[in-house]
């Protein structure tokens, strides 16, 4: 089965006075909707639009995989284990929050800042806290994220080409630029669709 939800139905977030724009897929913060708490291992899919100067203070997270793929622009990132790293477009970074962890997350650049965050269950809670950042990640190279036993593939389609998705019980589609077809469906930038029982 396979469920499109469209771009203008995220939920809108952030601070725009702050430089912040969010549009949240999943139930977030305020936004609360019990039917549209997850999907499968995914607790929140979030496009963050930062101002330069603007970013997120430092803030808590436990028990959360998450993994950023900046588009736009450069991210700051700092956090409590004393890493420090700069994101740039194509970059992936991964954070998994184990038992705990403090960061910030800033536009520290004079361009605008464009990312994408997935937050994501982990199979069990606690441990220690871990990060990667995975510079220039290749098209259709699978990322793992064993702590939530899901894969993120990234593709970077030309006009016209073709791709499979994966065939998988909970497959999760956003389109990040450009347009796709799904089976008879045409998704644009922000649209996605959760696929269940396999590709649908």
């Amino acid at each position: 089965m396979t469920d499109v939800r469209r771009s203008g139905d995220r939920y809108r977030g952030g601070d725009a006075a702050a430089g912040i724009e969010s549009f949240h897929a999943f139930s977030f913060g305020p936004h609360y909707d019990p039917d549209n708490l997850r999907f499968g291992a995914i607790l929140a899919c979030n496009e963050e639009r930062l101002a330069p100067g603007a970013g997120f203070d430092e803030h808590p997270h436990s028990h959360t995989e998450i993994v950023t793929w900046v588009v736009e622009g450069e991210l700051t990132h700092r956090d409590s284990t004393g890493r420090e790293s700069l994101v740039r477009p194509g970059d992936l970074q991964h954070l998994s929050a184990a038992g705990g962890v403090r960061h910030v997350e800033r536009n520290d650049g004079d361009a605008p800042l464009v990312f994408v965050q997935m937050w994501l269950a982990p199979l069990s809670p606690g441990g220690e806290p871990s990060y990667a950042v995975i510079h220039g990640i290749a098209d259709a190279t699978p990322y793992e994220i064993p702590g939530a036993g899901a894969l993120l593939h990234i593709r970077r389609l030309a006009p016209g080409e073709r791709t499979a998705l994966p065939d998988a019980p909970f497959t999760y589609l956003h389109v990040v630029r450009g347009e796709v077809r799904l089976g008879e469906e045409r998704l644009s930038a922000g649209d996605a669709a959760r696929v269940t029982d396999g590709v649908g």
